[in-house]
């Protein structure tokens, strides 16, 4: 989820945090907490991550809300949110706002259990998307698989 950051990838946004695990390895590989930008909107999840990771900025909001918040220029938005287990409007808008915040070379990257990308190939093609397969994650129970996400 985390390969190609470190500390020159400029700012990121994290959509789902939960407890903090990938904002845990975000900031391992060098990114530093004030270009770390979170959207969650468990409230004790919010707590935690705030005192868990001091100089994070943890918006208690869901990820759609992000463009209203975050300028334009964003390198990387990572996201461990259970997007098969959304409706696709709602999918669709979360993946909408990440591109709304990316830069124009910036990668969305998305965390899922299922066997094929969260968005159908429609949607891939009307937001003008290209979608690379990444690393299966055996340890994961379920296993899960990552993808990136980028524009054309």
């Amino acid at each position: 989820m985390t390969l190609g950051l470190g500390p020159h990838s400029g700012r990121v946004v994290e959509f789902g945090p939960g407890t903090g695990r990938f904002t845990e390895a975000i900031l391992a590989r060098g990114v530093r907490p004030e270009d770390l930008t979170l959207f969650e909107l468990d409230e004790e999840f919010v707590e935690h991550l705030r005192e868990r990771f001091p100089g994070v900025t943890v918006h208690r909001l869901p990820a759609q809300e992000a463009p209203r918040l975050i300028e334009p220029g964003v390198s990387t938005v990572i996201s461990g949110l259970p997007l098969l287990s959304m409706p696709s409007e709602v999918r669709e808008g979360i993946v909408d706002a990440a591109f709304r915040i990316l830069a124009p070379r910036g990668r969305y990257v998305q965390f899922t259990y299922g066997p094929r990308p969260p968005l159908s190939p429609e949607t891939i093609a009307s937001l003008g998307l290209t979608v690379d397969k990444g690393h299966k994650v055996w340890a994961n129970l379920p296993p899960a698989t990552v993808y990136r996400f980028h524009r054309n």
